[in-house]
């Protein structure tokens, strides 16, 4: 079986140029790999390397070393050398990424924002619509907001928009960071149940998931981070 995405001896360190030039080691030689119906979290510490490999798996960082295969349907995409527009063809059709917030167009309406995800994932207008309201109701997200502009919420009603935002498209790959941090328990118990769902239909997550019982309830496998942890140069 082909994963759906796979780390191949994979570095990445950040130059911090207003630091005069000063290198700061993140991750070195990660290779893992993530199958459908899998999902895989990212353990360890708090600036382990954990984000930033969910960054470079979106081609928002680029590695410095290394492979990051992802499959699109009979091909596979190395992102690591991928160019701008074929990254961002994978965003449209393969990769769906939840963050930590929510970046949205000001004063577009919560409700748009989740049917213009579904358009650009492929969904017929009217089947992007249905999809976004249902999304938006299992989240518990109260249909008198759903018209007014996400900036206008709370962190958790922004993060549930966040969410239904992801998952509204059937995309194969979920990168996941942190999804439930700003969520109640009940809330929390709706993602779950929309991760267990994906992963039945096939599709395959990598995710970073603080909150222990929601990385208990989702994770088919735990990566340590910190094995991949690279060394500053003496």
């Amino acid at each position: 079986m082909i994963p759906l995405i796979a780390f191949e001896d994979v570095a990445k360190r950040f130059t911090l140029h207003l630091r005069g030039g000063l290198v700061l080691p993140v991750v070195d030689s990660v290779s893992l790999s993530v199958d459908p119906g899998e999902c895989v979290v990212l353990g360890g510490p708090s600036g382990a390397g954990k984000s930033s490999l969910l960054r470079m798996a979106s081609g928002n960082y680029r590695c410095d070393r290394g492979a990051i295969r992802v499959r699109d349907g009979d091909r596979v995409v190395d992102v690591a050398t991928a160019p701008p527009r074929e990254i961002l063809d994978l965003r449209r059709r393969v990769i769906a990424s939840v963050s930590q917030f929510l970046r949205v167009i000001p004063r577009v309406g919560a409700r748009a924002v989740v049917e213009a995800a579904g358009r650009e994932g492929g969904l017929a207008p009217q089947e992007a619509a249905r999809r976004a309201a249902e999304l938006l109701a299992r989240l518990n997200l109260p249909e008198r907001l759903w018209d007014l502009p996400p900036a206008t919420f709370s962190g958790g009603e922004q993060q549930r928009v966040n969410i239904a935002r992801g998952l509204v498209a059937d995309k194969p790959l979920l990168l996941l960071d942190e999804p439930t941090a700003s969520l109640d328990a009940q809330n929390r118990a709706v993602v779950v149940a929309l991760i267990r769902e994906r992963q039945a239909a096939g599709a395959g997550i990598l995710g970073i998931f603080h909150d222990a019982d929601v990385r208990e309830a989702v994770a088919t496998r735990i990566v340590d981070v910190t094995r991949f942890r690279a060394q500053a140069a003496a």
